[in-house]
């Protein structure tokens, strides 16, 4: 860690200055790609990615990137810096194909948010707690419930993996940004619906547990077994609240 020496001459140590529970300093940096959100749609859902580059500003610049069609509402480096590239209120070009809940065109239903991360190392403590205060935000602006924040691979089970499995859901459901299940479920519920009432797409029955335990049970390996049946179970339960 630096250290700095004041007039003085005596030392001191500068600690790292992370983002406080309620700061969002944002760098606007416009991207190209976007549209108007299609049938009137407006978010219901936020859609986390991991941007597998060599660093944030390659990333930053790929999304702003004509050629490249692609883009995200947010981006957050892992030192905790924020660009916003899209207007909440436009459509940005993050999610590509897939579904949730059984409805598709995911990017006029969401907010796509973009962490700066390789797909293998721990996300920066920095870079998350950036990403709470974001969090906490967003889904009040939009009232938009825990349960509406998603992966890339939960609404793309067929093509993407990301955020990842390091990344930490538990600790956003901690806060009631995200869902993690309880200990209520049914070991003997038939997995194939617990994984509809969640809301993933159709896809065979191998790739849906895929990012099923990508997103809750990261560790898990092997066929479905009676420990995915009860956590998606919990999970299709935690889901049902929110819509009650």
């Amino acid at each position: 860690m630096a250290t700095a020496t004041p007039a003085g001459g005596t030392r001191r140590r500068c600690a790292q200055r992370w983002p406080r529970a309620t700061e969002l300093h944002m760098i606007h940096h416009p991207s190209p790609n976007f549209g108007p959100r299609r049938n009137g749609e407006r978010p219901e859902l936020v859609v986390l990615h991991y941007t597998e580059m060599a660093s944030a500003e390659a990333a930053r610049d790929r999304l702003c990137c004509a050629q490249a069609e692609v883009s995200a509402h947010y981006l957050i480096g892992r030192d905790g810096r924020l660009w916003q590239l899209v207007d909440e209120t436009q459509r940005a070009w993050h999610a590509g194909a897939g579904a949730w809940q059984g409805s598709g065109d995911v990017n006029s239903r969401s907010i796509g948010i973009e962490l700066d991360n390789d797909g293998q190392s721990p996300f920066s403590a920095p870079l998350m707690l950036r990403l709470e205060v974001l969090l906490r935000q967003i889904l009040t602006r939009w009232n938009i419930p825990a349960a509406g924040v998603i992966a890339h691979s939960d609404m793309a089970p067929l093509r993407k993996i990301d955020p990842g499995p390091r990344f930490d859901w538990q600790r956003l459901a901690r806060q009631n940004l995200s869902i993690w299940p309880g200990s209520n479920g049914d070991p003997n519920a038939p997995l194939s619906a617990s994984l509809d009432m969640i809301g993933y797409p159709e896809a065979a029955p191998e790739a849906r547990l895929k990012a099923f335990r990508l997103r809750f049970r990261p560790s898990a390996t092997g066929p479905e077994c009676a420990a995915d049946r009860a956590s998606a179970d919990a999970v299709a339960k935690l889901c049902q609240t929110f819509e009650n």
